[in-house]
């Protein structure tokens, strides 16, 4: 399962309270840092920030110690920041707490309201970063679902054979003990010969029980992917992807290798999504870049760079692509029934993240939200740019 679910999002967008707490810190996986426990000062810091302006805000402390207690929790608990990612999500209010622990690299940032800020998660959602990943060895087979923040195991020991010798007998592996560390190194090439000096050339049998063991494993593959429209990633020595592309069906299957072996070469399965995330770049890229030049070649009535137009359009479902200028935000209130947006000059006492407010609800409509530094925003003038459906 993901890290973040889009129900989890979701539920987090509709949380309607008063006050709500947003805090977003980068965290250290490993290191000096962790030893000095700079990720819990950081924490300590913007809680400090929170409450200061909770105070200013009117309430009392004892309902602002209420709101603070799982950050007490966190704060005493060494496990819990031995065991980071890049970023750490919490969301506070009186009797709710949340935290997520991510692969973001978050600003430090902290936002008191009475609804969550989210505009950091967006970009988990686009729809533009879901995959499926293959690991894929003679004795090892797993499949793992994945975005570009997250990825999670799914479960296929009941409709995939973990090794080749479950599906063609134990006696393959006792009439090729001998080619045992050539298959380990690189296996076989689709013509059935090594691909590596030095070793026996692999025999055509081989290569045919090869194809056999991936047939199975695609029969199963097949079963939890045929109704999907994502890439499908693999991960295995060179020499065995033709065969694999040969008994594969699954239609998204990407053309290109995560490279090297995926036993050998990545200490865990965090590794091996960053090298899946590497080869796959060209796939991610190609969307965002065809939403950017559509953007840029649509008919202006489609397109837009006005908050006082984009927001109403968001409201009424018009809006399919947002590009929000990273590391910016736009402050102000917007009035539903007038449908009219006010734009504040900088943040004041009851403004509200109006790019966190746009980008929540598109991300509701299943729109897509891009958050894109100011240099490659599709109209660098305007912090906010949005298409159209309609």
């Amino acid at each position: 399962m993901p890290i973040l679910t889009k129900e989890q999002f979701e539920n987090l967008a509709k949380f309607d309270n008063n006050p709500c707490v947003s805090i977003f810190i980068p965290t250290q996986r490993a290191g000096k840092d962790v030893l000095e426990e700079k990720d819990k000062i950081n924490l300590k810091s913007q809680w400090k920030k929170a409450t200061e302006e909770l105070k200013a805000m009117g309430y009392p402390q004892e309902k602002i110690d209420k709101i603070g207690k799982p950050i007490e929790g966190l704060l005493d608990d060494r496990d819990f920041w031995r065991h980071q990612s890049d970023g750490l999500a919490l969301f506070l209010a009186d009797g709710f707490s949340e935290k997520f622990t991510l692969p973001v690299n978050f600003e430090t940032f902290n936002y008191v309201a009475d609804h969550f800020y989210l505009k950091p998660l967006v970009p988990m959602f686009n729809g533009d970063g879901r995959f499926f990943l293959l690991h894929l060895q003679m004795d090892d087979v797993k499949l793992y679902e994945a975005t570009r923040y997250s990825i999670g195991e799914v479960e296929v020991a009941d409709l995939v054979p973990d090794r080749l010798e479950d599906r063609v007998g134990y006696d393959f592996e006792d009439k090729n003990q001998k080619h045992k560390t050539q298959r380990n190194s690189i296996g076989v090439n689709p013509g059935g010969t090594s691909t590596q000096h030095g070793y026996e050339p692999a025999t055509r049998d081989d290569k045919n029980e090869i194809l056999r063991f991936f047939r199975a494993v695609d029969k199963g593959i097949y079963e939890i992917l045929h109704k999907e429209n994502v890439p499908l990633v693999v991960a295995c020595q060179d020499a065995y992807f033709p065969i694999y592309k040969e008994a594969s069906r699954y239609k998204n299957l990407y053309p290109q290798v995560v490279p090297g072996n995926p036993e050998a070469d990545y200490d865990n399965m965090f590794d091996l999504h960053a090298a899946a995330l590497d080869t796959l770049e060209p796939h991610f890229r190609k969307e965002k870049e065809e939403k950017m030049k559509e953007f840029k070649e649509l008919n202006p009535s489609r397109t837009s760079t006005r908050i006082s137009e984009i927001i109403p359009a968001i409201y009424e479902g018009k809006v399919d692509t947002l590009f929000l200028q990273n590391r910016e935000d736009i402050w102000g209130d917007y009035n539903e029934k007038m449908a009219s947006v006010d734009v504040h000059e900088e943040r004041r006492n009851g403004s509200i993240s109006l790019m966190n407010l746009a980008a929540k609800k598109v991300i509701e409509q299943n729109g897509k939200v891009y958050l894109i530094e100011n240099e490659f925003m599709p109209d660098k003038n305007a912090k906010m740019n949005a298409v159209y459906r309609y």
